[in-house]
């Protein structure tokens, strides 16, 4: 088992969606993610992954349980405080880039610091220069993303979820829109990462060959952690 505080913990989680026939997306879900670890998770479409994945994201409330991120209690929390612990301890990586059509390859992966008072500083600047120059990017710096091929805008937004040094990085099918060389070289980039910085990411994949790399697998299913 991995040192250090957990980065995430859940506790007999519950995500009920209400309606005619009430959705029960996550049912009993307790586990505990560590400082540094490379997370998979598995499961079938419809299984509960990107429920669990906003939820522990602070972008959905669970239904019942206990949700702890950053030794935040997210339950207990403020929307206020939610979108702070957004914005400073955690990134994301989604199947779809969603960059910012009007911005450049520099200008969407500073984006996290830019929308904050003040910007980033010049080490700021000068740091994510530095990791886009080292996933490849370094002459693409200046290129708007449709000039950008499909593999260099999802390193672009690995090194986006990066940029505020969070302490969880959430994955959701990151290589689902890749074709297989592309989702290989953006997966053994975030995991490269994983390594060098210590920080911990849950990533959902379909890909067994991928999952079979991480730390630790994962598996859900109906809701449930098996």
């Amino acid at each position: 088992m991995p040192d250090g505080e957990p980065v995430a913990i859940t506790r007999g989680l519950h995500k009920i969606y209400p309606g005619v026939r009430p959705v029960h997306a996550l049912c009993d879900v307790t586990l505990t993610l560590y400082p540094g670890e490379f997370v998979a998770l598995l499961g079938q479409s419809g299984s509960g992954k990107s429920t669990l994945l906003n939820i522990l994201g602070a972008l959905d409330r669970p239904s019942e349980g206990e949700v702890i991120v950053a030794g935040q209690d997210l339950n207990t929390a403020s929307d206020e405080a939610l979108a702070e612990l957004r914005n400073t301890r955690l990134g994301f990586v989604f199947q779809f880039h969603y960059l910012l059509d009007e911005f450049t390859c520099l200008e969407n992966a500073l984006m996290p610091l830019l929308i904050r008072p003040g910007g980033p500083g010049e080490e700021d600047v000068a740091r994510v220069r530095g990791l886009l120059e080292r996933v490849g990017l370094g002459e693409r710096l200046d290129n708007l993303p449709g000039q950008l091929s499909g593999g260099e805008q999802q390193r672009t937004a690995i090194i986006r979820a990066l940029t505020v040094i969070p302490s969880l990085v959430l994955a959701d099918e990151p290589t689902g829109n890749l074709d297989s060389v592309s989702g290989r070289q953006v997966f053994t980039l975030m995991r490269e990462m994983n390594r060098e910085s210590g920080v911990t990411f849950l990533m959902v994949t379909h890909d067994e060959r991928l999952a079979d790399e991480a730390d630790r697998i994962l598996r859900i299913q109906d809701g449930r952690l098996e």
